[in-house]
């Protein structure tokens, strides 16, 4: 039976060639970019469905969320491949600091906003994270949105760290629903995904060079792996993979009670935000 994939960050990079590369299983694209000219010529090219949303702005995501839902009663793979490395200190629409609205809030709001589809389709959930997690975090529960401190390093590393915590609290919560999440290291890939960075990461992208990095194929591999094999037989529902194995994740994102914290401010957000876009 045909499968209906959800894609995001579906316009280039690893999101996608991991789209080209579904699109060879038969199943039903929905791809999703930020770029109107980029995500709708994947879309041409692949025969798919698409969808176009700024997840700097969370009135786009949750438009989405209801576009996919009226759309599609079963989704049965969302990859939540968005994201990537920001420059200086920006905050959103919504107020939020971007990089941890863009890798975590967006996702986290789409996901929920879902939630019942999800369920109903006993869906896989893929969230793409980062060893950067491990590298650059200094994640602070009181200050999800860095008003504090703020390094673009650690930023996109807290943000990694929250896919790892929000892909627990997921499966802890919805794994006896049916639900199978899981999220994974892609690997140093050559893209664009670092175009706005600014310091280290950008400098350390400038310096080296494309025979030292994977390409987005190989980046995409366990993001299609997860997508296609078997949870419970294949993988283990709740982990963090890389290279198609389990692969240990710091303290911070294994534990519990952070995850659910997180998850409890994550929504404490969302309500803030559907509560003034109603107004």
């Amino acid at each position: 039976m045909s499968r209906t994939i959800v894609i995001t960050g579906a316009s280039d990079g690893i999101g996608a060639a991991a789209a080209r590369i579904q699109a060879g299983f038969g199943d039903e694209l929905v791809l999703v970019g930020r770029s109107p000219e980029k995500t709708k010529a994947i879309a041409a090219e692949l025969g798919a469905d698409y969808f176009l949303a700024d997840f700097t702005d969370l009135s786009q995501v949750k438009t989405l969320a209801l576009a996919l839902e009226q759309k599609y009663p079963r989704i049965d793979v969302l990859a939540n491949n968005a994201g990537g490395v920001m420059g200086p200190h920006e905050v959103t629409v919504d107020g939020h600091e971007k990089t941890f609205q863009v890798n975590h809030l967006a996702p986290f709001l789409l996901t929920t906003a879902l939630m019942d589809t999800l369920v109903a389709s006993q869906a896989r959930i893929i969230n793409t994270s980062s060893a950067a997690h491990r590298l650059m975090a200094k994640f602070n529960i009181d200050d999800l949105d860095a008003e504090k401190r703020y390094s673009a390093n650690a930023a996109y590393g807290n943000a990694k760290l929250a896919n790892i915590l929000f892909t627990k609290e997921l499966q802890r919560r919805y794994g006896s629903l049916g639900i199978n999440a899981a999220a994974f290291h892609p690997g140093i890939v050559g893209s664009n995904f670092a175009s706005e960075a600014a310091g280290f990461i950008k400098f350390a992208y400038g310096l080296m060079s494309q025979s030292f990095m994977i390409s987005p194929v190989q980046g995409a591999d366990t993001l299609i792996w997860l997508a296609n094999s078997e949870p419970g037989v294949d993988w283990t529902a709740g982990e963090y993979y890389s290279k198609r194995k389990v692969t240990r994740v710091t303290k911070a994102a294994a534990d519990p009670t952070l995850a659910v914290q997180l998850w409890d401010r994550s929504a404490a957000m969302i309500a803030a935000f559907e509560t003034n876009d109603a107004v």
